[in-house]
């Protein structure tokens, strides 16, 4: 063999182990899941409404009573509030003492804006404590956001289609002895930060524990783009409710859903439901 043909040999068997180095290196590499910032149909896909029972998700079962256009009202002032906010969409539902009616608000207004064409909405159940959202639906839990916080689990493959319009919900998850540990970690903000981001469209309501007992409401109130507090007529103390608001001095408060309240005072013909008072204007 002459010396150029050696040298040829030798330039070949360098091209070859080349190639097969990033052959490997492309192996190596993971596969990125990178989805495009946009509108989510996907939620539309074929699941079966729920047969909701409990007589409080008006939204759901009773679309054309009163009370459901109130909540459509409510949904249309937080639709507004948030519009021109870019990339605000982040809600917390609390209250002051708990048995206020935050998480029957929190589901009939996701249910609201979720059946609107334009929004997607997401609707984790963060009171660990007394988890009810998915019992409320009628739904099984399983895997939720505890697992995703404490396990790493990526929060897409946990959420749970409702059939309700474009409503997911991210279930509690595994019962925890200290829920406080859990939201005060740095992969919560992180996983909220990604949810709220991953969709344009999509609005996120957060089910929060109630604000004087428990610490993770004010936690949760630090890490989401704004808070809505519960207060039910003739239940909820006054000097508590005064207590819980003025602990949220520096967040975002949208304002107060007052439940159950007496329809002789506000005019509305019927009695059960709330009044809206924006917190900035009334308070």
């Amino acid at each position: 063999m002459s010396r150029i043909e050696k040298a040829l040999e030798k330039a070949a068997k360098q091209r070859e182990s080349s190639d097969q180095k990033k052959d490997h290196k492309v192996r190596e590499i993971p596969t990125l899941r990178k989805e495009a910032p946009g509108k989510d149909f996907s939620a539309f896909d074929a699941v079966p409404h729920p047969q909701i029972q409990n007589p409080y998700l008006v939204t759901a079962n009773d679309r054309h009573s009163p009370i459901s256009e109130q909540y459509r009202k409510l949904k249309s002032l937080l639709v507004k509030t948030a519009k021109g906010q870019d990339g605000r969409n982040s809600l917390l539902i609390t209250s002051t003492v708990g048995g206020e009616g935050k998480t029957i608000t929190a589901l009939n207004l996701g249910i609201a804006l979720a059946q609107e064409y334009d929004h997607t909405v997401l609707l984790i159940e963060a009171d660990l404590r007394r988890p009810s959202i998915m019992s409320y639906l009628g739904l099984e839990g399983g895997v939720g956001l505890t697992d995703c916080v404490l396990d790493g689990i990526d929060v897409g493959s946990a959420l749970v289609k409702t059939g309700i319009g474009k409503l997911v919900v991210l279930s509690a998850g595994r019962p925890v002895e200290d829920p406080v540990e859990v939201f005060s970690s740095s992969r919560m903000a992180a996983i909220l930060e990604e949810v709220k981001k991953r969709y344009s469209d999509r609005f996120v309501i957060v089910d929060s524990t109630p604000l004087l007992p428990f610490a993770e409401g004010y936690i949760l109130a630090n890490l989401v783009d704004y808070v809505m507090f519960v207060a039910r007529q003739d239940y909820t103390p006054f000097d508590k409710l005064k207590e819980a608001l003025a602990s949220l001095k520096s967040n975002n408060l949208l304002g107060v859903v007052c439940n159950d309240v007496d329809s002789t005072l506000v005019g509305n013909g019927y009695y059960g439901y709330y009044g809206y008072y924006n917190y900035a204007k009334k308070a």
